[in-house]
């Protein structure tokens, strides 16, 4: 066996198709895009959802809902992952160093999957009312950040 020597299977790899080159070629004339038309002509690009006139799919379905443009997402973190934390008091510093959280800015609501074992003070914008009382149970501080 000998690399310069390596070649593509048999039947594996095709030649392109040479469109509008001729009788010979069986793709003349009109190369394949039959009579006249939109499709026919060259540069043609089809715009998303245009179904010929028709009233497209994504208008004849009926709205429903809406977006609530005062919702405020808070990203969760579990109890659990709060007590694998080395720091006793922990906030959205800490939970950035630790890789929980993206960005110091982003609202926090801790939640109460998990025990915790060491009293800690947690800084976050949110507990649920178990997290809370895991956290005063271990003989910590659940401190809510205003704003």
């Amino acid at each position: 066996m000998n690399l310069s020597t390596l070649k593509p299977a048999k039947g594996s790899r095709k030649d392109r198709k040479r469109v509008g080159r001729g009788p010979g070629s069986g793709h003349q004339k009109t190369s394949g895009r039959g009579h006249k038309g939109q499709l026919s002509n060259a540069g043609f690009t089809r715009t998303w959802g245009y179904e010929g006139g028709q009233m497209p799919l994504h208008r004849r379905i009926p709205k429903r809902g809406f977006t609530n443009v005062f919702r405020v997402e808070y990203i969760e973190i579990n109890l659990e992952r709060v007590a694998k934390l080395a720091a006793a008091e922990i906030g959205p510093r800490e939970l950035v160093e630790a890789g929980l959280l993206k960005s110091e800015k982003a609202l926090v609501k801790i939640l109460g999957r998990g025990d915790i074992a060491k009293a800690k003070t947690v800084r976050a914008h949110k507990f649920s009312a178990s997290a809370a009382a895991k956290i005063k149970a271990a003989g910590g501080q659940a401190l809510p950040i205003e704003g």
